[in-house]
């Protein structure tokens, strides 16, 4: 594995002002958390973040529990972040819960996940949704032990991302991990005067390399990818 990058991970684009409005830098050593339900955007604020990490040079692991590895990738060129010369060069790894005819494979947790060789040589993980494999719990100490496993898993210099639906998993488990995290971003909708506005609410950012807006307005245009609204950005 590489000397981690000490000092964060850039994630800037020419095309859009996301990485000037949300600290500049992606804090290294930490454990974020896209959060939000069916439809509010976590996929695509999490492909925005891929494609800026890997066009400026970091390793990342993508893990995908709702979209073949292909169906991914499509998804990735359909807004404009081409991403293929990245997987060549080994600076994009996609890996899918679903095997090649799209049947979920079974037995496959956080752990398993983590313990993949594949992880060894990430400057970051993102699982999207990681909230579909997280274990029903009811204990404090079982909470404790998953939380446990991510702050060693990310102690190397690693960071983890995981995008989470609160609805799929266990209350507990999910305000804990939200309570220890160095990054929460909320993803809201409103629907106003008929037309759906899309934010993206800074709760924490720890570390920031730069300014931090706490409310982000955004939408995602075809070839373009995610375009902050300026007109809503507080």
């Amino acid at each position: 594995m590489e000397e981690p990058i000490e000092d964060g991970f850039e994630f800037g684009l020419e095309q859009d002002s996301l990485a000037d409005s949300m600290g500049l830098k992606l804090p290294n050593r930490s454990l974020m958390l896209v959060c939000g339900g069916i439809g509010s955007g976590k996929s695509l604020i999490t492909q925005r973040l891929v494609f800026g990490l890997i066009e400026n040079g970091a390793k990342v692991v993508v893990v995908t529990t709702e979209l073949t590895t292909r169906g991914w990738i499509e998804q990735m060129h359909s807004i404009g972040y081409y991403c293929t010369e990245s997987i060549k060069k080994g600076r994009l790894l996609v890996l899918s819960r679903f095997g090649t005819i799209a049947q979920p494979i079974e037995g496959i947790g956080l752990n398993e996940v983590l313990a993949s060789e594949a992880m060894d040589d990430a400057d970051i993980i993102i699982i999207d949704s990681a909230s579909s494999l997280m274990p029903e719990t009811d204990s404090n100490e079982e909470r404790f032990k998953i939380i446990q496993s991510l702050r060693s898993f990310s102690s190397s210099g690693r960071s983890i991302l995981l995008s989470l639906d609160s609805n799929e998993m266990d209350d507990g488990l999910f305000h804990n991990l939200r309570a220890s995290a160095e990054v929460v971003l909320d993803m809201t909708n409103t629907l106003i005067g008929g037309e759906l506005k899309r934010a993206l609410q800074v709760t924490r950012f720890l570390r920031a390399a730069g300014p931090i807006q706490t409310n982000i307005g955004w939408r995602v245009e075809p070839s373009m990818g995610f375009i902050v609204d300026i007109t809503a950005v507080s």
